[in-house]
């Protein structure tokens, strides 16, 4: 069985957000917040929906896109930084600008 505790954290990381779930998408999981679509982790890395208003502090950190695989790229989901996922508050802050866009 495919070891879950990293998406197991993540959500347990968002438990400052109301009715936030990680379902089963594509050898990885979508997450969501009701039904707002805001995140996807794969392959132990999690990506946080991006617009114009958020994009600069991902880049400013070097925080890449999500590339699926060598010939995808979804450039309007970024990669979180580590020191935001450990950090439950920051992270449903940023979490709460994701659902956002």
């Amino acid at each position: 069985m495919k070891n879950d505790s990293f998406k197991d954290f993540v959500v347990d990381q968002l438990h400052g957000l109301d009715n936030v779930e990680a379902r089963r998408m594509f050898g990885g999981y979508g997450i969501y917040c009701d039904e707002a679509f805001f995140g996807i982790i794969h392959k132990g890395k999690l990506y946080f929906k991006i617009d114009e208003s958020t994009v600069g502090e991902y880049r400013r950190r070097k925080m890449k896109p999500f590339r699926p695989n060598a010939k995808q790229t979804h450039k309007s989901y970024y990669q979180v930084p580590v020191e935001i996922i450990e950090d439950g508050d920051q992270l449903c802050e940023w979490a709460e600008k994701a659902i956002g866009c």
